[in-house]
């Protein structure tokens, strides 16, 4: 896939990144230390996680760098030789192992978190990038929560939010997202269509130029043809398309979702609106691959994260692959950068006035 070349590239300055470890059961310790000489060099990262499976996972790779727990973030320039972990759990792990679950680890994961958004919404750091949690972790722990986009909704008291993954210039939202394909048409709605709409519309604008192209999917197959195959293009999704239209926004559809990505993919559209968790997911990691990542819209901080899951099946093995972190850092910092140029932008006009 191409990138599209109205994608912002610009890096200004170094952020503050905060990684969250996620579950350690998986690959998350891994990546970690696999992509910490590539995350230096265009921020300044911390990890929030756990020193000791942090430093088992240097080993692994057989890194240079050395593990340093600290007990407060600072504003220290890091180096590729030190990784500053912040041990954000008090969870005993030293029983956890790779690739199983553990409701110990599923609690750290959310502690991790938790401590991360915490330091972020208190203006200790710019920008936060997850590397993967296990749902079954979660719920062996008594969390009910189906995922980060839950908690970090929950934690930062944010109402309307959206997941969207992004990779070479395409971002992709989806209306409805963690949840059985039975309980889809149920949560359907107008209101809920022009919702992520409008997230995906402000999300876009931060990462193109100019006014961010928005297609809309389909649910049905073929759009339904008229109706032959379901009424929610007709009666739900078209009118949400027209609402954001008569809001001055640049959507378009409902269209079929196997042609909408193809005519994506071709430059046509910056944005996808996806009715359901697959239908966004399947087409955006086929095209994206390992440079795919994970934004979650809405929030009042930056969250990006890896598209990818805790890969218990390779977990302590030495072989995950660190792209998807990267290049989730990358848009995080991006993004951060963003935010405090344009918060300098507003102090100078205050002081000026």
């Amino acid at each position: 896939m191409v990138a599209d070349k109205r994608f912002h590239s610009v890096m200004h300055d170094k952020p503050r990144l905060l990684i969250t470890m996620g579950d350690v059961a998986g690959i998350g310790p891994e990546i970690i230390a696999r992509g910490w000489q590539e995350l230096v060099s265009f921020s300044r990262p911390a990890v929030i996680g756990d020193p000791a499976h942090l430093h088992a996972a240097v080993d692994l790779i057989a890194s240079a760098a050395v593990v340093e727990t600290i007990l407060e973030l600072d504003r220290s320039e890091p180096s590729g030789k030190v990784i500053p972990c912040l041990s954000g759990t008090d969870q005993d792990l030293s029983r956890v192992r790779a690739g199983r679950v553990s409701a110990t680890a599923g609690k750290a994961a959310y502690d991790f978190l938790c401590l991360a958004t915490d330091k972020l919404l208190a203006g200790d750091a710019d920008a936060m990038v997850t590397a993967p949690l296990h749902k079954e972790g979660l719920r062996a722990a008594g969390l009910p929560y189906p995922g980060h986009t839950e908690i970090l909704a929950e934690r930062t008291r944010t109402p309307h939010y959206g997941m969207m993954l992004f990779a070479d210039g395409l971002g992709v939202v989806h209306v409805t997202l963690h949840m059985a394909l039975r309980e889809v048409f149920r949560h359907l709605t107008k209101e809920s269509v022009v919702e992520k709409i409008r997230l995906l519309h402000e999300i876009m604008g931060r990462l193109v130029d100019g006014a961010p192209r928005i297609g809309v999917a389909a649910l049905n197959p073929h759009a339904s043809d008229g109706g032959l195959f379901g009424d929610e293009e007709a009666r739900i999704i078209q009118p949400a398309v027209m609402v954001a239209q008569k809001e001055g926004i640049d959507a378009a559809g409902p269209f079929p979702s196997d042609t909408l990505f193809v005519r994506a993919r071709s430059g046509e559209f910056d944005g996808i609106v996806a009715m359901y968790h697959d239908q966004g997911h399947i087409a955006l990691k086929l095209l994206g691959g390992l440079r795919a990542v994970n934004i979650t819209v809405g929030l009042p901080i930056v969250r990006t994260s890896v598209a990818h899951g805790t890969a218990y099946d390779i977990a302590g093995r030495g072989i995950a692959d660190a792209t998807s972190l990267i290049e989730a850092a990358r848009v995080a910092a991006r993004l951060a950068n963003q935010n405090r140029h344009e918060g300098a932008k507003a102090t100078r006009s205050v002081l000026n006035a």
